[in-house]
């Protein structure tokens, strides 16, 4: 009997659809034609392609209300949010059919040769296993690349997000892209080894948990295949002295409670200089208080339920276990009244090494404090982590701020003054226990090509 994947809105716990998963000969013959396109597709010019990429931006837009709803009913998001979402995939694939002819031309390398060069070449059909926070955009976040220089792809999504999957599948077909050019596979997490051991696959890219990540890397290591991996994250906003501390405090509360919370790259741990502690907890609390959380269908609300009653679980779990440590509640921290998977933006302050809040990601709108003595302190507090995806530096000294980013930070994406976040002209990706590779930027192109030298005498 088929497993089955079961979408449940997260508001109110009914379920949404059920779905059987693909069998093996559903899923032979996904590879068998996700190869067939590969060769059809690497054959096409970069123009070509790029065509392609546009009709899929434009068929996105046309969909984009749907595809919105579709996102908030099956994991939550604020509906504004999953608008946004689905734009920002669309403006990704028009970039990539700009740029991709720059990012693969040929480099010419003058060596003893009459002709030297390095050509950027497709590796075949790249696997895409991906999470559900953004359901949309971190499948186009890897997919956009990935077919630009000409690989096809398969995607496994994360179950709860199945309808999204699909959604995605059709808008493809919709924009006549060549059949099998992307294909979504309706599986279980515990048949993603099977498709990574598969003969078809060339590569894997995941966005995940560490733990999941791992598991990743050991399976397709096991059968020398790349992997781009994306992982957790806990980025700390370091708030220096000289802030404007109102307005450090609405960006690291917008930081904290971007996508309610779920992010890799969400702002997680605000280590405050001990100066303008009192007076940052004061003003981030009252402004956490201020977010108006629930029916994520109301534009009104900034946060939406969490995306599975599980996950609230066990983000409360972490809240009372830093309590009990010695973490000081500022607001929020219970799990409200009434169905769904809601829960209320919380404040701790006086987090320790070795409290959840301190040590762990917490993956929803809980912003853990952190005080440091001065900038020293401040930077070992923000790099005393497993993980380095993303982090930030408040300071009104841009310059003091800008070297602290770039030289002192562990962490893959240092923003100065800004909320961390992926732009497709930029790498993204982390360090650390937050993974290796890159998405995005001309970096991100050229993780799923074979780098050949061409030499000729």
């Amino acid at each position: 009997m088929a497993d089955q994947l079961i979408s449940v809105d997260p508001t109110n716990g009914e379920t949404i659809a059920s779905y059987n998963s693909y069998d093996e000969a559903t899923v032979s013959k996904a590879l068998i034609q996700a190869r067939k396109a590969f060769e059809i597709w690497k054959a096409m010019s970069l123009k070509e392609r790029g065509t392609v990429l546009k009709n899929i931006a434009a068929e996105l837009r046309r969909q984009k209300e749907k595809l919105a709803k579709l996102a908030t009913k099956e994991m939550g998001k604020p509906i504004q949010s999953s608008r946004e979402e689905v734009e920002k995939c669309a403006k990704t694939l028009e970039y990539y059919a700009k740029e991709g002819p720059k990012f693969l031309a040929d480099e010419i390398v003058k060596t003893d040769a009459k002709k030297s060069y390095v050509s950027f070449q497709p590796l075949g059909v790249v696997l895409a296993v991906m999470p559900w926070n953004f359901p949309y955009w971190q499948v186009f976040r890897a997919m956009a690349p990935a077919l630009t220089a000409g690989n096809t792809m398969v995607l496994k999504h994360a179950s709860n997000v199945s309808g999204c999957a699909l959604a995605m599948e059709n808008v493809i077909k919709k924009a006549k892209a060549p059949k099998g050019l992307f294909q979504t596979l309706l599986l279980p997490s515990s048949k993603v080894e099977a498709l990574i051991n598969d003969p078809a696959i060339a590569a894997v890219t995941f966005t995940g948990s560490t733990v999941a990540g791992s598991k990743i890397a050991e399976a397709a290591g096991r059968n020398l295949k790349k992997q781009v991996l994306e992982l957790g994250g806990s980025d700390a906003y370091v708030v220096l002295e000289d802030v404007d501390v109102d307005a450090a405090a609405e960006l690291c509360k917008n930081g904290r409670l971007l996508n309610s919370g779920q992010s890799c790259v969400a702002a997680k741990r605000f280590v405050v200089v001990k100066h303008v502690l009192k007076e940052f907890e004061k003003l981030m609390t009252k402004k956490m208080e201020a977010s108006p959380f629930g029916d994520p269908m109301d534009t009104k609300n900034k946060i939406g339920p969490l995306a599975r009653v599980d996950l609230r679980e066990k983000l409360h779990d972490q809240v009372t276990k830093s309590i009990e440590l010695g973490a000081k509640l500022l607001c929020g921290g219970y799990i409200p009244e009434g169905t769904g998977a809601f829960y209320p933006p919380t404040v701790l302050t006086n987090v320790k090494k070795g409290m959840p809040a301190y040590d762990e990601e917490l993956f929803g709108p809980v912003a853990a404090i952190i005080e440091a003595k001065n900038e020293t302190d401040a930077i070992r507090i923000a790099n005393d982590s497993i993980y380095g995806l993303g982090g930030c530096i408040l300071s009104k000294n841009k310059a003091r701020a800008e070297k602290l980013a770039a030289t002192q930070m562990d962490a893959g994406n240092c923003f100065v003054n800004a909320i961390v976040h992926s732009d497709a002209r930029l790498p993204f990706g982390g360090v650390k226990h937050s993974g290796y590779g890159r998405e995005l930027g001309i970096f991100g192109i050229r993780e799923f090509v074979n780098i050949k030298t061409v030499f000729v005498q």
